[in-house]
């Protein structure tokens, strides 16, 4: 008897505790705010592939906010348009499950996103190193503007990403 695996059809986005593996794979000295959610439902994508839909395929308008809120945080990001960034984040580091996007900011802040793929759906992190109190005060104020925005987000791309496999159906 061969196993089948039941996809929901409508992709659901979750906010779970950060599993502990996923949390070994940050760089930070330090963790001081941590976030992730799943995403299950929009078919099994590589990291990159996520990464892209989360982010590089999201509107015009959504990008472009993105960006400036995180100039706006002092994040120190590259070109947008770079093949070696996601909308000015650095790849720190990638593999077949996992990839790793970093920046820091002049404010004090050093962030992380991290995209892990399996078959399940995707997993998203958020992790923040505040090295100082202007940025936790910062953090504090933006913390639930920031969950918001992720779930959004990772709404969004699971829609265009089911609706395009629908599509090829």
């Amino acid at each position: 008897m061969t196993a089948t695996r039941i996809v929901p059809a409508t992709p659901t986005v979750t906010q779970i505790s950060l599993p502990a593996e996923a949390r070994a794979l940050s760089t930070l000295r330090r963790i001081d705010y941590e976030d992730a959610f799943t995403v299950q439902g929009a078919g099994e994508r590589t990291p990159r592939e996520w990464a892209a839909a989360v982010i590089d395929d999201a509107p015009t308008r959504v990008r472009a906010r993105l960006y400036t809120g995180w100039l706006s945080l002092g994040l120190r990001l590259g070109p947008p348009w770079s093949s070696h960034r996601v909308l000015g984040w650095c790849v720190a580091h990638s593999e077949s499950d996992w990839l790793l996007l970093s920046a820091r900011s002049w404010l004090g802040l050093r962030g992380e996103l991290l995209f892990g793929s399996g078959p399940d759906g995707l997993l998203f992190a958020t992790l923040i190193q505040l090295t100082n109190p202007v940025a936790r005060s910062v953090w504090a104020r933006i913390t639930d503007t920031h969950q918001h925005v992720v779930r959004s987000l990772l709404t969004h791309a699971a829609a265009r990403e089911a609706g395009r496999l629908t599509a090829r159906r």
